[in-house]
């Protein structure tokens, strides 16, 4: 390994290396990326910074502190990608860096080091921190909060300052995501004093101190809102979270083991290694006690408390289930640390695998390319109109893409099946930064060719309008990519008229030109309008034009 001073630098470096480039190299995805990119805009746009909005409406789904973070972003670099993204490209480094700094603390700074580039070579817990969703932060925060209560019960002495800390961090995250947070470090710290029967385990002085502190800075926004606005918002926002816990939102009413699905192909290769962490039993191997094997049950109790609750709520999305990356990273990082110790044997499933999911996945990066450039041969077996009418978008690919995924896949043969064999150390390094190497090269070459299909003929009308004086409005499916993308002026009439807005476009006297935009299996609703004109269909979108003022 790398000479204990210089590893820090490294890390940094590599999160500097990976996560700013190309930042702002493809559009913003619909919904949420888009979504919290709008309501950032329209804090700057109005000056209201204390009421979240969307279309200029309240928007009671997430409290403030990611657009907050985002409109700091939009005011220095410009309403743009690289804005809506730069926060999470922020907390990935200072992730990485967390990791790396605890990691040193709980045992030393090889195993920081290891913890910080497992979590740097994992698929969706790297591409996160290149998207402008809110999770990446809300589970940080999460994360210091119950490591600061860990810490309070293994350090007596720094408890009080600990659980400040704890409470400090879950503020946060509530700010971030809303009460959700609180769920998840309740259910953490109950079932962890469960397996241990509470014995002096949680006082009631700790408690009291940490509501105060997790009060004093929710207080920042949810007091400021309750004497400004009344507690119209907040009854709305507390609706909306049970419903979101109760009821499944369309397209999103997935199977129980959905999460665990996700966790394990979307984590590779480090769900693999931390399903091996699963297998022995770790107070054993160390003879003495240290906080490293003590964080351990703490690791595995967050996890079961975030796979279990999300696979009970109703509602289920890829994200949801993201704040178990940091457990899944730190039991992964602790087999790969006892295995070089050679405290912890490496077995044929690990190696299997780590071949059989890194097969499937590099068969899907190599399959993206060659479904575009075969996109004729594909269509006859595609059911979905709107799907068939994407894949007529004019892409350029070319042969050398398919290699990123074949590539990944022979970098993995080779790392599982010679170099842990030879040298463990280099396999680590190989592993973890060729996975990072692969998403990096894919997220700059195939994610924007991918866009274009998906919504790149809709996003193009939405800017070619921006500017002029018109209206424009979706048809038939939700979007908020018209807002972002056609900037969308705060003097729009459409939060007074609020739901009455789409028939006062269709059928209203309005005072400036009208577009459309719909969905080519949604079209035959509005084809025979008679307000209604057609300009154009596109890759499965369909615009339309007010006929008359």
């Amino acid at each position: 390994m790398l000479k204990q001073t210089t590893k820090l630098p490294y890390i940094i470096l590599l999160g500097l290396i990976f996560y700013f480039p190309f930042l702002g190299g493809v559009h913003l995805f619909d919904w949420d990326e888009i979504n919290f990119a709008e309501s950032a805009r329209e804090m700057i746009l109005t000056g209201n910074y204390s009421r979240v909005q969307i279309d200029f409406k309240p928007f009671w789904e997430k409290p403030p502190l990611f657009f907050w973070m985002q409109t700091i972003a939009m005011h220095i670099f410009g309403v743009n990608e690289f804005a809506a993204r730069f926060p999470n490209a922020c907390i990935g480094v200072i992730t990485l860096i967390t990791l790396f700094i605890i990691g040193k603390k709980l045992k030393d700074s090889t195993f920081g080091f290891i913890w910080s580039l497992m979590y740097l070579g994992a698929f969706t817990p790297h591409l996160y921190f290149k998207s402008g969703i809110i999770d990446p932060t809300f589970n940080l925060c999460i994360f210091l909060g119950i490591y600061f209560f860990f810490t309070a019960k293994i350090e007596p002495i720094q408890y009080l300052k600990s659980i400040i800390f704890s409470g400090f961090f879950i503020g946060l995250a509530i700010l971030t995501k809303g009460p959700v947070a609180g769920l998840i470090w309740g259910l953490t710290i109950f079932f962890y004093g469960l397996n241990i029967r509470f014995k002096n385990y949680i006082k009631w002085k700790e408690m009291v101190i940490f509501g105060i502190s997790c009060l004093l800075i929710t207080s920042i926004w949810f007091a400021n809102e309750l004497f400004n606005n009344g507690p119209w918002f907040f009854k709305e926002f507390i609706t909306y979270q049970i419903r979101l816990f109760s009821t499944p939102d369309a397209g999103h009413g997935q199977p129980f083991y959905y999460h665990f699905v996700v966790v394990l192909i979307g984590c590779f290769p480090i769900s693999i290694f931390a399903i091996r962490a699963f297998t022995y039993n770790h107070a054993k191997i160390d003879s003495t006690f240290n906080e490293l094997t003590a964080f351990v049950p703490w690791m595995k109790t967050t996890f079961w408390v975030v796979m279990i609750l999300f696979s009970i709520v109703t509602t289920k999305i890829v994200h949801y289930s993201s704040m178990a990356y940091f457990p899944v990273s730190f039991l992964a990082a602790k087999f790969i640390y006892d295995w070089l110790n050679e405290r912890a044997t490496w077995n044929k499933w690990v190696s299997f695998g780590l071949i059989s999911i890194g097969g499937i996945l590099s068969l899907i990066l190599a399959a993206v390319p060659l479904v575009g450039m075969n996109t004729r041969a594909i269509i006859p077996y595609i059911k979905d109109p709107f799907a068939v009418k994407n894949l007529e978008a004019v892409v350029e690919w070319h042969t050398y893409e398919i290699f990123i995924g074949i590539l990944y896949f022979a970098v993995i043969l080779y790392a599982v099946l010679v170099l842990r064999h030879k040298r463990k150390e280099v396999f680590i390094y190989t592993l973890s930064l060729s996975t990072a190497i692969c998403l990096f090269l894919f997220g700059a070459m195939v994610v924007p060719k991918i866009e274009r299909y998906t919504q790149g003929a809709a996003i193009d009308f939405y800017e070619s309008k921006r500017g002029q004086e018109v209206y424009v409005h979706v048809l038939g499916f939700k979007s908020y990519a018209h807002l972002f993308y056609f900037q969308k002026p705060v003097s729009d009439v459409s939060a007074k008229l609020g739901e009455k807005y789409e028939d006062w476009l269709l059928n209203g006297k309005v005072d400036k030109p009208v577009f459309f935009v719909t969905k080519f299996d949604r079209y035959d609703e509005y084809r025979n309008h008679p307000n209604l004109e057609l300009i154009k269909e596109q890759n499965g979108f369909v615009f339309l034009k007010r006929k008359n003022l």
